[in-house]
């Protein structure tokens, strides 16, 4: 058995010794559009892919910089090659966090130029921390205890086939990659 992933592109990659040029935005795109967030323990599937597109739209509504709506839509991009592990079991697994941040890094450097500030972090983990109500709420019906978040959209949990959400990501993409 190989070390190795092949891409979507057709790429093998090794996401535990990444070579950044191995990272293309299709492969992003299209394996994102077929994770289910959740590790698939939802109502109905909804990709990760959509996930990322609400977060950049979302970002673009609420008036941030185009480098930070292209971040909001590259920041689960490393679950393309490692896929999604819930938060609660991420946070007991520190060599998955160092592959994960090793690849996002390798994907915010090739495709915006640099890795985040610590400020611009913030303003992207508090958009996904604002989407996850959301999901959790609509998604596993979990009670929330939090006040709901101020959102700019308003986003329903309408099935999109793979193939909508793939090419809604890489227009997105391309209309913010400088």
């Amino acid at each position: 058995m190989a070390d190795y992933i092949t891409t979507y592109s057709g790429v093998h990659f090794t996401p535990t010794d990444p070579d950044p040029d191995g990272i293309h935005i299709v492969d992003i795109a299209h394996a994102l559009s077929l994770l289910c967030r959740g590790n698939g323990h939802l109502k109905q599937f909804f990709s990760i892919g959509e996930h990322c597109i609400r977060c950049a739209l979302e970002a673009e509504a609420r008036g941030y910089t185009d480098r930070m709506v292209l971040a909001c839509l590259l920041h689960d991009g490393g679950e393309a090659y490692l896929s999604d592990v819930p938060r609660p079991y991420k946070k007991e697994m520190p060599r998955y966090q160092q592959w994960e941040e090793q690849l996002l890094s390798m994907i915010y450097k090739k495709y915006l130029g640099s890795v985040l500030t610590e400020e611009e972090q913030k303003l992207v983990k508090q958009i996904d921390d604002d989407l996850l109500y959301f999901d959790l709420r609509d998604l596993l019906n979990e009670p929330m205890e939090t006040p709901e978040p101020r959102m700019e959209l308003k986003f329903t949990y309408e099935s999109v086939p793979f193939e909508k959400i793939e090419k809604q990501y890489l227009e997105l993409f391309y209309k913010y990659y400088r």
